[in-house]
This record gives C-alpha cells, structure tokens and sequence, in this order.
C-alpha cells in the first residue's frame, strides 16, 4: 500500500502526539504543494521531523486542524472491519453503562473516531459525520454501525459549525431505514421526543443526563423554571422526578411542541407549561411579573464555541446569571451550564457568580457537573470535556 507522507516542522511537538494528543494544527506540518494538492480527507502517514513515522492521519489542507491521527499502526486498512472493532469497543462501555440502548455510542476523539458522532435511539441511530475523512468512509462506518448494533434505521445529520470548518456542505438524509415519528426516549423516568431528522444536532441532548438526575432532586416537592429547554430537558427529569410544576422556556416552537408530548405522554402534562421566547427576554419579563421559583435552570447553546468569541461569550454568562438569579426563592437552587469549549471551567465559575452578585444574590456552589459518561474525555484533548454545569443554593 502506498499512501502520501507528511511530515511535521522541526519546532512541532512530536512527543504529545506520540503520548496520545489526536490533533496536528497547519502552523505545525510542513505545507509543500505535494501536500497541498491532497484530497480534504485523505489518508497519509504521519512523520516526525526525523522522518520517523507516528501513525496514520488524516488531511484536510483547508481545515486549522490539518490533520487527525487515525491510528498508531501507518499500514492500518480503514475499512468495516477497522470502523467494527473501534464500535464493538464503543458499545461494550455503554451497554454496561446503560439497561436501554438510548445513548452516545460514539463521542468524537475519546471513542477513536475523530470528529465522528453517533448517538443511539433504539433501533436508530444519527451519525454526525464531522470531518473530511468520515464523510469519505461514510459507506463502511454505516454498515460496521449495522453490524455490531444491529440497528435498523441510520441518519446522517450533516449540519453544524464543525462541518463547515472543513469545508463539507450541510444535509440530513436518512441512510437506511425510514423514520414515520419522533422518538420516544426514556430517560431519568421521563420521556422525551427526540426528532431525528429535522431537531437539534442529533435530536437530543443526552450529554446532561447525570446533571438533569442531579437536579431533579432539588426540585422535588417544587416549582422550577428550565431556560432554554430544548425538548424539555430538565423541566421534564425535574417533573418525573416529583416537581410540583415546570415552566420550560426555548424560542422553538417545534422544539417545545415535542416537550409538550413527551410531558403527555410520561403523564405529567397537567404540571408542564412553555412559553415560547427569547430566554433573556422571558427572563426579564418573569421577573418584572415578581415571578419565583425553586428551582432555576439556565442551559443555554455554546456562547463561546471558539476563542474569538470567549469575552462576548462570558459576558452573556455574566448576564444570564444576573438575571436568573432574582427569580429564585430563598435558599432555591440555581443552575448554569455552558457547553463552551473556549471558556474553560473556572472562567465560567467567576463569570457565573458575578452575575449571581450582580443580580443581587449570594450563593453556595453545592456540586459542579460534568457529561455523562457516555460522553468520555480524552484526557490529552481538553476540547473533549465541554460540558460544565454549576448548582448554586442561594441566600434566604
């Protein structure tokens, strides 16, 4: 087999990528035209400036991330079979995480797949084919995803911000299968719709599943606000769990349509209300009514997705915290979350108690959340541990 070369610059650091660091930036390997001139997704051997080989990797010239190590062994066939043994491994943690097949089966780099997303609903599943090269195998990574899953329906869910830093075009299209209906997911003993096709990423969340357990406690016996629900997120987990009554909030009207199914369909509806509106919008406008609840959730979209939009992103944390913070009762909870993958957790900590300060609060930080696991970390990639969620109990 004979496959390009490329090879790093003398001042790039070999030895993280040797100890498990997935990525290489364009600064750091040498751009000659024969690199240039290589298809985006491309497979090629990886050199040290010695010219000794550090695995396989995938090129996309026109991407920050210029290449993506593969695997250790350079002569590595990618094929269905290569795509089957890192799935079959996948999906060995998660059915001993989880009794029902209802979750992340692939997350990106910590599952050996970079920027490959596949999440499970039953006998369905969404791949988010993030990267040059996934597109480009797309055909033996669903047939591997069938094999070892045995799945009966496939998606693909071709949208999103990553796609169009490599350059790849947006569509959804379902692959195999077909899809009549939302789907219902059990979760945390409530059920949300999850809309595989036309809703949000891959058409759930399930990332916050600890984090939406976690809350549901506090909530029990309770009134609570979830701001930016989504498909009822925590309004929901909070209700099964023994709510008195949830407020859901999203600027979707579809999105909180499926919320209201899933709250009719778990038995819960009678308790469930949602305001479709801008969520800071609606915040100022519950807080103008002299609104108060137990138990207060903010879970906005990523602020902050890359590091130009890190100051404007912590701002708008600050102000999400300033103006949640009110609507709390007396020794009530308040939860913040961020997804940003550029602001790192303590820049969100302080960004979040200001704003609790600002909004005229004071609080305890009772317990920090993280994503299910699920949702592994790589532990030599930060980028891979996005998700912070921060439970504050405020004053009497």
């Amino acid at each position: 087999m004979t496959r390009p070369t490329v090879r790093l610059r003398p001042k790039a650091e070999a030895r993280a990528l040797r100890h498990g660091f997935p990525w290489v930036y364009a600064d750091e390997l040498v751009t000659d035209r024969r690199t240039q001139a290589l298809t985006p997704g491309t497979l090629a051997v990886l050199e040290d400036a010695e010219r000794r080989a550090l695995g396989l990797v995938t090129v996309n010239v026109s991407s920050k991330i210029i290449a993506r190590m593969l695997d250790r062994d350079p002569e590595a066939v990618i094929d269905e079979g290569w795509f089957a043994e890192r799935l079959t491994r996948a999906l060995a943690l998660r059915e001993r995480l989880f009794d029902q097949p209802f979750y992340r089966l692939v997350h990106a780099e910590a599952d050996g797949l970079p920027g490959v997303v596949i999440d499970r609903f039953g006998e369905a599943a969404v791949i988010q084919p993030n990267a040059a090269w996934a597109e480009a195998h797309l055909s033996a990574l669903e047939a591997a995803l069938v094999r070892v899953t045995g799945v009966t329906t496939v998606v693909k869910n071709g949208t999103g911000r990553a796609r169009g830093l490599e350059g790849l075009a947006e569509e959804t299209v379902v692959l195999r299968g077909g899809l009549s209906a939302p789907v219902p997911v059990p979760m945390n003993g409530a059920t949300y719709m999850a809309d595989l096709t036309g809703g949000q990423k891959t058409g759930l969340f399930y990332d916050q599943r600890p984090n939406h357990a976690f809350a549901a406690r506090l909530g029990r016996g309770g009134s609570v606000l979830d701001v930016f629900t989504h498909v009822g997120g925590f309004a929901l987990a909070a209700l099964a769990g023994g709510a008195e009554r949830a407020l859901a909030v999203d600027a979707s009207g579809p999105a909180l349509a499926l919320a209201e199914a899933g709250a009719k369909l778990a038995g819960l509806g009678d308790r469930f209300e949602t305001r479709q509106a801008d969520a800071f919008q609606a915040l100022e406008a519950l807080g103008a009514e002299g609104a108060r609840f137990d138990l207060v959730i903010c879970d906005p979209p990523a602020f902050a997705p890359a590091k130009p939009a890190l100051e404007a992103g912590l701002r708008a944390y600050e102000r999400l915290a300033r103006l949640a913070a009110p609507l709390v009762e007396p020794g009530g909870f308040l939860v913040l979350c961020s997804c940003s993958h550029a602001a790192d957790l303590s820049a969100f900590r302080n960004a979040s108690a200001r704003g609790i300060g600002r909004g005229g609060r004071r609080g305890q930080l009772i317990h920090t959340g993280f994503a299910g696991p699920d949702h592994p970390i790589l532990p030599q990639l930060a980028e891979s541990g996005y998700l912070k969620s921060l439970f504050f109990r405020l004053d009497g």
